[in-house]
């Protein structure tokens, strides 16, 4: 008798596909573990494959891999419907499923939903899905960086969620403060260098190197986004700090975030196409930050872009931070973050490593999927 745990996947992009790789490679070990994951449906965009029947069959192993085979072409779902072991819905059918999927195993045999995707339309599914007794797993940050009410319904049944890959990829960043914070030790402050991009292109600012080629060097080591100017506005650092200060307990939504872009609008993307960013948009950045870096050379420091969350500030930007610090020893693309609290007071709690990549990411999530497990009965499978 197994441990069976339905699980339906939204997003078939990099972590998508890369999470059912993991869940089908993972089977010995699971079984091992006296655990199944049955994955009942995957959704892209537009459509959802889902198995013949939710409530007693899956989509095997060898249609997961040919999943991942497809949407790596950037071929539909659809293409999928002739083996006829699954079904495809499409458009506004395919949500009808995905609620209905959602209603007939969230308050029976119970279902992991798993947001893979990077959009911000899921709030809605997700929302609706809590209602009807799923569990929720996330590496998607938009949601939880949604309104306030959006966020307090996902998080209703703290028991019932996890989210561990929203920030820092698979490091053990959620889990580590929801312990220090279910203690009753007051955590005061978080200071984290939270992109792995621009860790790299902060630290390789300290070997001298001008901006402009450090950010070229970045793009074509793949470690940017196609537009680098999407991680150098600093948003994505900005929706990991609001989850983390929303963790903390405070109250508060985008907007309130301080947040530091290392470009001017000038050269934004309404201004600027992609071609002239990088031909000439970027150079004209490299004295400003050159100056930046020798001052804090000067004072013994080195540049960091952080998100600092202290009482009821929460900034995002470049920092000088203390070259023999745990955020100043940091090199290339790994995340770190320092925590402060009662017992983390004169030397940090600190969690550093690789926070960024699909490997990492999906890992996360099934180690998230996977620790959902008590709350799932013992099947047949």
């Amino acid at each position: 008798m197994k441990k069976v745990i339905p699980v339906f996947v939204l997003g078939c992009g990099g972590v998508g596909r890369q999470l059912l790789r993991h869940i089908v490679s993972c089977r010995s070990l699971h079984a091992n573990m006296g655990i199944h994951l049955r994955v009942v449906g995957v959704s892209d965009s537009k459509s959802s494959l889902v198995a013949s029947d939710a409530l007693t069959a899956e989509l095997n192993d060898k249609l997961l891999l040919d999943v991942c085979k497809m949407k790596s072409t950037g071929s539909p779902l659809s293409a999928l419907s002739a083996l006829g072991e699954c079904n495809v819905f499409e458009n506004s059918e395919s949500k009808i499923k995905v609620l209905d999927i959602a209603a007939r195993l969230g308050k029976s045999t119970g279902l992991a939903f798993v947001d893979c995707s990077a959009s911000s339309d899921t709030v809605g599914v997700l929302t609706q899905v809590v209602d009807l007794g799923c569990c929720l797993v996330l590496a998607n940050k938009k949601p939880l960086t949604s309104t306030m009410e959006d966020y307090k319904k996902l998080v209703s049944n703290p028991r019932h969620i996890r989210h561990e890959s929203t920030v820092g990829a698979g490091l053990p960043v959620i889990a580590s403060l929801n312990r220090i914070i279910s203690s009753g030790d007051d955590v005061n402050r978080i200071v984290g260098s939270l992109s792995g991009t621009l860790g790299y292109v902060m630290s390789e600012l300290e070997d001298g190197k001008p901006l402009s080629q450090i950010v070229k060097d970045a793009k074509s080591l793949g470690y940017t986004e196609p537009d680098p100017r999407d991680d150098l506005s600093g948003m994505d650092v900005a929706r990991k700090a609001l989850i983390l200060a929303r963790l903390l307990g405070k109250k508060i939504v985008m907007g309130d975030i301080k947040v530091e872009s290392l470009y001017p609008e000038e050269v934004g993307p309404n201004k600027m196409s992609l071609e002239e960013f990088l031909h000439s948009g970027l150079l004209s950045l490299d004295k400003t930050i050159e100056e930046r870096v020798k001052k804090a050379s000067k004072n013994g420091n080195v540049l960091r872009y952080v998100c600092v969350i202290e009482g009821s500030r929460c900034d995002v930007g470049i920092q000088e931070l203390p070259k023999e610090s745990a955020l100043g020893r940091l090199r290339g693309s790994d995340n770190v973050l320092e925590v402060y609290s009662r017992c983390y007071n004169q030397q940090p709690l600190v969690i550093q490593g690789a926070g960024a990549g699909n490997d990492t990411t999906a890992a996360g999530v099934l180690a998230d999927i996977i620790d959902l497990q008590d709350l799932f009965a013992q099947g047949k499978n």
